[in-house]
């Protein structure tokens, strides 16, 4: 049950602040949290949030069940996949292959702002880039290139919008570097599609459209 963990996790951080040097210089505060132990510590001078996420490790591979919930209600006795880890090590991947002026990273954090409040979670910015970024060849997310990488980037939502299909740019790809691991039913999966509720839900693609005409 992650709401229980979540409740002794955060019982024993209270228990054992007290007998840590740092107790001494910095006051510690828990907050609210139901899937996760967030607390706030604070000097005087500098303060800090912080939230632990919990996670288990699906055998030896990068996709781990986590306390994260998904968009919507999540039971407390529901563990979501994460794919965190194996999308980090994908952007490392890149990141050795890109050249030094590459701005792969900046086309995703100006996207995700621009649409921030519009209804598209940065996950879906993320995915659409992911996408990109193993089409496109390195030398083409140059500085000079910044304007057209974001153009490419919303006509590939615009896209996804229209055909209302997003695949997840991990489940079921067989071409990924060989040192991401996935579980076999992940790697062997079908195509999953993020824009499901566009296809089940006629007014979810219509307010989907019009944000994105917005956009």
């Amino acid at each position: 049950d992650v709401e229980k963990t979540a409740r002794w996790f955060c019982q024993l951080v209270r228990a054992i602040w007290p007998a840590l040097p740092q107790a001494h210089n910095w006051h510690l505060v828990l907050l609210p949290s139901r899937r996760s132990c967030q607390f706030k510590v604070s000097n005087g001078v500098e303060s800090y949030r912080i939230e632990l996420l919990f996670g288990v490790r699906e055998g030896t591979s990068d996709v781990f069940v986590s306390s994260q919930p998904r968009h919507g209600h999540t039971s407390s006795t529901t563990w979501p996949e994460s794919f965190a880890v194996a999308e980090m090590k994908f952007f490392e991947y890149i990141a050795m292959r890109a050249p030094p002026d590459s701005l792969y990273l900046k086309c995703l954090q100006f996207f995700t702002h621009l649409q921030l409040g519009l209804g598209f979670s940065t996950y879906t910015t993320k995915m659409i880039v992911m996408h990109l970024l193993s089409i496109l060849p390195p030398s083409w997310w140059r500085r000079r290139h910044f304007v057209r990488r974001l153009l490419d980037i919303s006509e590939s939502l615009r896209t996804c919008i229209e055909v209302r299909r997003l695949n997840h740019f991990l489940v079921g790809n067989q071409r990924l570097p060989p040192w991401i691991s996935l579980p076999p039913h992940v790697l062997m999966a079908g195509s999953s599609n993020l824009f499901h509720d566009l296809v089940m839900d006629p007014v979810a693609h219509s307010q989907a459209v019009n944000q994105y005409m917005d956009l």
